[in-house]
């Protein structure tokens, strides 16, 4: 699991850089034709992660319900997100991980319960396998931000 690791380390790492580099009002800008902004893209993927990994393993997030409820699958923005968001979204982005993958090296992923993925279809058997579906979903909300940043004119 080192490169899938590594893989969600540089991620991590492009969208910290991407919310050190651009203004608030832009990480909240909806663009025309879009539903979501770029801290919401970037925030769900923590969310997410920490869904995969502990929740399905029956384990506690290190999340607050609060954020859990605001970034999960099938959320969108309410609203603009403060600059004490962000940096606590820029914190966790690093923070999460490096729990994850200590939380990983130690075994305390022992049970799974299995789940299905809308956006392929494929089914999470074990924490390998999530966590090998996490760096995808990173990619592809990496993806939704580089077209938010193309709309914004960046």
């Amino acid at each position: 699991m080192d490169f899938t690791f590594s893989v969600l380390e540089n991620t991590r790492a492009i969208f910290k850089k991407i919310i050190e580099h651009n203004t608030l009002e832009d990480l909240n800008k909806v663009p025309e034709g879009f539903n979501n902004n770029i801290i919401w893209n970037i925030a769900h993927a923590v969310v997410s992660e920490q869904l995969l990994a502990y929740k399905l393993s029956g384990l506690e997030s290190s999340l607050s319900d609060d954020m859990i409820n605001a970034y999960r699958k099938g959320t969108k923005p309410e609203g603009a997100v403060s600059q004490t968001e962000v940096n606590e979204i820029k914190d966790l982005l690093l923070l999460t991980l490096e729990k994850t993958k200590t939380d990983y090296q130690n075994g305390i992923f022992k049970n799974y319960n299995t789940y299905t993925v809308s956006t392929t279809g494929n089914t999470l058997n074990n924490i390998d396998e999530a966590l090998q579906f996490i760096a995808i979903h990173e990619g592809l909300h990496y993806g939704y931000v580089l077209a938010l940043l193309r709309a914004l004119g960046k």
